[in-house]
């Protein structure tokens, strides 16, 4: 009798889990995006490829710019026969490497005449210890300078596109994090979970300041926690972390599922009003008090653009 009742308990708060995006209304699940320009990275797989799949459907152009071009190019004629729109790009983009980023924006700069949204999804989790190619530890060099890099290069397009829609993927992960100013680059000392949420901490911080900067530009600026999603980022968790999440599978989200958050703030209407906020389920939410630390996200801003050596006022 327990099994049974627990086995419904554990049924039901999958549905919750997993349909919680689907109680906030259904409005802008039919936005169209006719005529505009979805750039995604790391689109290949994972949320990323679900987030192109389902703005695809909506009639958007969608670039993806991923590392992997094989891996790219199976989903891009993937995205294109279940969505029926052959208006896909694929752009070659390692944002382990500031040389990459700056010949993908160049490119992106010169051949589009619109950036509408920007989705900066690509991402690495918990790895071990490894260095970009500019000497930056891997997961904020590519989770967070990145994505501020590739954003810089961009910023004129896109403002010149507005209204237009900037979207960070952060994580609740955020929590675990803290910007160590006097040891970015973790090489003091090294923990792949702190350095994780480092990053993604840096995201959200990111997402508040860049929000501050454009106001009055009709360009908005969101972070997003995905929820707990099955996907390749999880391949570098050692085996205790893993199996631990595999007892939390019924629990975690397909990246269909995952990539719903994304997809309500591209598309939801009127959510210009909350620009700089962070969401999680397709409805606001609210961070760790580092989070939301305006003075930490000034600095972080600060530092950033000095590792990058670029002036961004």
């Amino acid at each position: 009798m327990y099994t049974v009742r627990f086995s419904t308990l554990c049924a039901s708060l999958k549905v919750w889990c997993l349909n919680i995006c689907h109680l906030k209304g259904n409005a802008w699940k039919t936005e169209r995006l006719d005529g505009k320009t979805v750039l995604i990275t790391g689109a290949n797989t994972g949320i990323g490829k679900e987030t192109a799949r389902d703005l695809a459907k909506r009639g958007a152009h969608i670039i993806i710019a991923c590392r992997d071009i094989e891996k790219g190019d199976a989903a891009m004629k993937e995205i294109i026969e279940q969505s029926g729109n052959s208006n896909i790009t694929l752009k070659k983009l390692n944002l382990a490497d500031t040389k990459s980023i700056r010949e993908f924006a160049e490119q992106i700069n010169k051949e589009q005449q619109q950036i509408n949204i920007l989705i900066n999804n690509a991402g690495v989790m918990m790895c071990p210890y490894l260095k970009t190619e500019d000497g930056f530890e891997l997961q904020f060099g590519v989770n967070h300078l990145g994505h501020f890099l590739l954003t810089y290069l961009l910023i004129d397009l896109i403002k010149r596109s507005g209204p237009a829609r900037i979207i960070n993927v952060a994580s609740s992960a955020h929590k675990m994090g803290k910007i160590q100013f006097d040891d970015l680059n973790s090489e003091k000392s090294y923990n792949s979970v702190r350095a994780y949420g480092q990053s993604k901490l840096a995201n959200i911080l990111f997402t508040r300041e860049l929000a501050r900067k454009l106001q009055g530009t009709n360009v908005s600026v969101f972070a997003l926690h995905p929820g707990v999603v099955r996907t390749e980022l999880a391949r570098h968790l050692n085996p205790i972390t893993r199996f631990g999440l595999s007892l939390l599978r019924p629990f975690t989200k397909s990246p269909e599922n995952g990539a719903e958050t994304s997809i309500y703030c591209a598309v939801a209407p009127g959510l210009e009003k909350e620009t700089g906020q962070y969401f999680s389920d397709c409805d606001r939410a609210t961070g760790s008090s580092a989070a939301r630390d305006d003075e930490v996200a000034k600095k972080l801003w600060e530092v950033s653009c000095q590792m990058l050596e670029i002036d961004w006022q």
